[in-house]
C-alpha cells in the first residue's frame, strides 16, 4: 500500500508540471480560441533565457523574476505580430502559423544557445521528507507549492481586479466587451503574455528534471495537452486538475502495467485524449458548444 500511495505522490509532481503548461493553452484558448502548438517551446525558450541569466552571475530566483518579465513581453509580442495578422482566419490556417512558430522557436534556440544538453540548476534542496511510509521529496512539494501559488495569483487576478473583469469578458463575448469599452486587442496580448508566463514557469520546472535541451518540452506538450483535454480547453481550474490526473495515471501505469513499463508511458496521454475526445469531447469541466438553428 505504501508504494501504491508513493506512486500516487510522484504521479501529482509530475502533474504539477503538465497542469502549468496546460494551464497556459487554456488561457491562450480561453481568449482567442486558438490552440498554441508552440506553447512548449515557448517554455523551453524561457527556460534557456532564465539559464544565460543564471550563467551571467544572476542568482536563480532573480533571474526568475527577470524571465518572466520577458516572456510576458514577448507572449504580448508574439500576439501582435505573428497572431494578429491571421485573425479572423480559418481555423488551418491559425494551426499552420502555430506550427510554424513551434519550428521557428526550436531553431531559434538551437542556433542561438546550440543543441548540445545543458545542466539546468534546482532551485529545492535535495533530499525528502519521511512521513507513514511515504518519501516526499523536497523538489516534489516545491514543484506542487509554486504550481499552487500560480493558480491562487490566477484566481486573484481574474476575480478581484478591473484587468481580470475585463478579460473574462473579452473571453466570455470579445463583441460585447467592445462594445462597452474594452480594448480587445489590448486584452487579447495581455492574455498572450499572461499564458507565456505561465508556459514560462512550466519550462523552468522541467529543466531541472531534464537536461536543458531545445527539444526538451515535446513530451511534456503531449501530457499537456491531455491534461487540457481532460480538463477542458476553456476551464483553468480543469487544467490543473487534468494535469494532475494525467501525471498520476501515467506514474501508475508505469508501475503497474507490465507492458508499458517506463517506455510505453507517452502512451497513456495519447489513450486519455482519444478516450474523451469520443466520450466527452468538451472535457470534465469544459461546456459543450451550442449553436442555434
Amino acid at each position: 500500500m505504501a508504494g501504491f500511495l508513493q506512486e500516487i505522490v510522484e504521479g501529482l509532481g509530475a502533474g504539477a508540471i503538465y497542469a502549468s503548461l496546460a494551464l497556459a493553452l487554456v488561457l491562450i484558448y480561453q481568449f482567442t480560441g486558438i490552440v498554441n502548438f508552440a506553447q512548449g517551446e515557448l517554455a523551453m525558450f524561457s527556460a534557456y533565457i532564465a539559464w544565460q541569466f543564471m550563467a551571467a552571475g544572476l542568482p536563480f530566483w532573480l533571474a526568475l523574476v527577470l524571465t518572466l518579465a520577458v516572456s510576458f513581453v514577448g507572449g504580448m509580442l508574439i500576439e501582435r505580430v505573428v497572431i494578429r495578422p491571421v485573425e479572423g482566419a480559418p481555423e488551418l490556417t491559425v494551426v499552420i502559423v502555430t506550427v510554424g512558430l513551434f519550428i521557428f522557436v526550436n531553431a531559434a534556440a538551437g542556433w542561438i544557445w546550440s543543441f548540445l544538453i545543458k545542466d539546468f540548476p534546482n532551485p529545492f534542496p535535495g533530499g525528502a521528507i519521511e512521513a507513514g511510509g511515504l518519501s516526499l521529496g523536497y523538489s516534489t512539494l516545491g514543484i506542487m507549492a509554486v504550481v499552487g501559488v500560480v493558480m491562487g495569483l490566477l484566481y486573484l487576478l481574474f476575480q478581484h481586479t478591473k484587468v481580470g473583469l475585463g478579460m473574462r469578458a473579452v473571453a466570455s463575448n470579445p463583441s460585447s466587451a467592445r462594445l462597452v469599452g474594452i480594448r480587445v486587442g489590448w486584452t487579447l496580448a495581455l492574455g498572450w503574455g499572461l499564458a507565456a508566463t505561465v508556459g514560462a514557469v512550466s519550462g523552468i520546472l522541467v529543466a531541472p528534471l531534464l537536461f536543458l535541451e531545445p527539444n526538451m518540452m515535446g513530451g511534456v506538450l503531449i501530457y499537456a495537452f491531455a491534461a487540457a483535454t481532460l480538463g477542458g480547453f476553456d476551464s483553468p481550474v480543469g487544467a490543473v486538475v487534468g494535469g494532475l490526473v494525467v501525471g498520476v495515471a501515467e506514474t501508475l501505469a508505469g508501475a503497474y502495467v507490465g507492458f508499458i513499463g517506463s517506455d510505453l508511458k507517452v502512451g497513456v496521454p495519447l489513450v486519455i485524449i482519444l478516450f474523451i475526445l469520443l466520450l466527452r469531447p468538451q472535457g470534465l469541466f469544459g461546456r459543450a458548444a451550442v449553436e442555434r438553428a
